[in-house]
């Protein structure tokens, strides 16, 4: 897990959501991704995704049988998809996702059994530290969202009429 959250702290300090995922099999790293929806301007470039991608180059092989991912938070509907076709055999999250979660918070597509694949699934690696990077990067969010208001510009730089205080 701490690969992930290595992973993780590339896409935050790149100003994407930080959450990274790792796969390991035979306790050798795979595949590994960041979250990169905002600088490659695709919403689908999530950490899972990208790292599913990396380890099926890696070993030449759609299959990731025998293979688990190590992910900072909860995957989403797309992810936890992605993670059944690829057949990966195990899930590891650090923390839950609440609000998009499809391995159990909202939905469960990992271990429902209504799928041609389900597998192994835990939450809660290193929980303290994946989720303290996704709260401490939502509270800058808010802040600076916070100061560009208060300014009086908008997040064009353009003066904003309405809440010009002069």
């Amino acid at each position: 897990m701490a690969l992930a959250i290595d992973e993780a702290r590339v896409a935050g300090e790149a100003g994407d959501v930080p959450i990274g995922a790792v796969i390991v099999r035979d306790g050798e790293v795979v595949g590994r991704g960041s979250n990169r929806t905002e600088r490659d301007g695709d919403p689908t470039m999530h950490a899972e995704m990208a790292a599913i991608r990396d380890a099926a180059a890696a070993l030449g092989t759609p299959r990731l049988v025998g293979c688990e991912m190590y992910v900072t938070v909860e995957p989403c509907a797309m992810c936890a998809g992605a993670c059944v076709l690829a057949r990966l055999d195990a899930v590891i999250a650090g923390t839950d996702s609440p609000k998009s979660g499809a391995a159990g918070s909202v939905k469960d597509i990992l271990t429902s059994g209504d799928l041609n694949h389900s597998l192994r699934y835990e939450v809660g690696v290193m929980k303290d530290e994946c989720a303290g990077l996704m709260s401490g990067f939502f509270a800058r969010l808010r802040e600076r969202d916070r100061t560009v208001r208060d300014s009086g510009i908008d997040n064009n730089g353009a003066v904003n009429e309405s809440d010009n205080r002069q």
